[in-house]
């Protein structure tokens, strides 16, 4: 008698391992390892900087985008505090104004830069603005944060100024 491949000396029963694993392999199941490796080379392929324009900016126009794209470029992050491999850094001011029309009820929370480039210029001198005049100006936050957020600012004015040029 066996239980799960074990034969009555409680070693394991001969051929029992490979025909499972034939079986696996013939019915196309995927590994693990396999499954790990196609995502790390589809994350390679995903760019964030577009990712996080899409998610507040749906139907900003073309200079619009570019504005971000190249903003983000110089500065290494972008308005939603999103780092270069999509991780986020902490929750960003865009990232509240996405809440704040949620929790509303108004329009796409993706459409936080509108559809024209002053649209954009208001969006981002409101995030700015609350950047600035905090809600909890005495809140404490740990030292990666606070580098993220200057960061985040650093965003915001350069975005803005692209946007100006516009």
């Amino acid at each position: 008698m066996s239980v799960n491949g074990i034969g009555t000396a409680g070693y394991p029963m001969a051929g029992y391992e490979s025909r499972k694993t034939e079986k696996s392999a013939e019915s196309g199941v995927v590994g693990f390892m396999e499954i790990v490796e196609e995502k790390a080379a589809q994350d390679k392929t995903i760019d964030y900087e577009e990712k996080a324009f899409a998610s507040v900016g749906a139907n900003a126009p073309e200079e619009v985008k570019q504005a971000w794209m190249d903003a983000a470029k110089e500065i290494g992050v972008n308005g939603l505090g999103m780092s270069g491999n999509g991780m986020l850094t902490h929750i960003s001011q865009m990232m509240v104004q996405r809440g704040n029309k949620w929790m509303n009820g108004i329009g796409d929370t993706n459409d936080i830069l509108g559809s024209t480039v002053q649209s954009a210029i208001r969006a981002t001198e409101q995030a700015l603005y609350d950047f600035d005049h905090p809600l909890e100006p005495n809140k404490v936050r740990s030292v990666e944060e606070q580098q993220a957020r200057i960061k985040e600012r650093q965003f915001y004015v350069a975005f803005l100024e692209k946007l100006e040029k516009l």
